[in-house]
């Protein structure tokens, strides 16, 4: 390999089994909190339901001999996906990307689709695009040199880290989920409570 360092999406691209099952659960750690505020203020969606969902895919990453229904749990979480049509807030839309992320995420899990990581990278980076413009703290010029993008990457490269050199699931799980929290923040810049 030359010394060109890989871009973000290609060193996603680059994970396999667990540690992009887990890579992506961190991510939705700081997803999850925009669609748990869209549910409080809209009293739509069922924020424990997709809480309890990731939940168990920390546990199939930590326990992988764990009987975990996935396809149930994605059926659930396409029921408590918020549609554009109905909201006429900024909110719907993190958390949508938060749900995609998760159906996304499960997907990667049955194997529907290995990519799934990559989606769920994509989906953070983009919520945290759309939210810059929508807001407009940034345009289309100036949204990769905002603060709130430039630590998503540098979060998400962070995770990246931890991932590759992860070797026990249990221990980079603990890891990957302590660095997705550490800062209290949603991918958008919400507190996490």
């Amino acid at each position: 390999m030359t010394g060109k360092k890989l871009n973000t999406f290609a060193r996603v691209r680059a994970l396999s089994g667990w540690q992009a099952v887990a890579f992506s659960a961190a991510l939705l750690e700081r997803m999850l909190p925009n669609y748990q505020l869209f549910c409080e203020l809209t009293e739509f969606g069922d924020a424990k339901l997709c809480r309890g969902c990731l939940d168990l895919v920390w546990e199939s990453v930590v326990a992988p001999k764990s009987k975990i229904n996935f396809a149930l749990q994605l059926e659930k979480v396409e029921e408590v996906t918020p549609d554009t049509a109905d909201f006429d807030s900024f909110g719907v839309y993190p958390a949508i990307d938060a749900c995609m992320a998760l159906a996304a995420l499960v997907n990667l899990i049955l194997k529907e689709d290995e990519q799934g990581a990559v989606v769920v990278s994509k989906l953070s980076q983009g919520s945290v695009e759309a939210y810059l413009l929508a807001s407009e703290e940034a345009d289309d010029d100036s949204v990769k040199q905002h603060p709130l993008m430039q630590f998503e990457v540098a979060i998400q490269n962070e995770l990246l880290d931890c991932a590759e050199r992860g070797r026990n699931p249990a221990e980079t799980a603990r890891a990957l989920k302590a660095i997705a929290l550490e800062e209290g923040i949603s991918n958008i810049g919400l507190e996490i409570s």
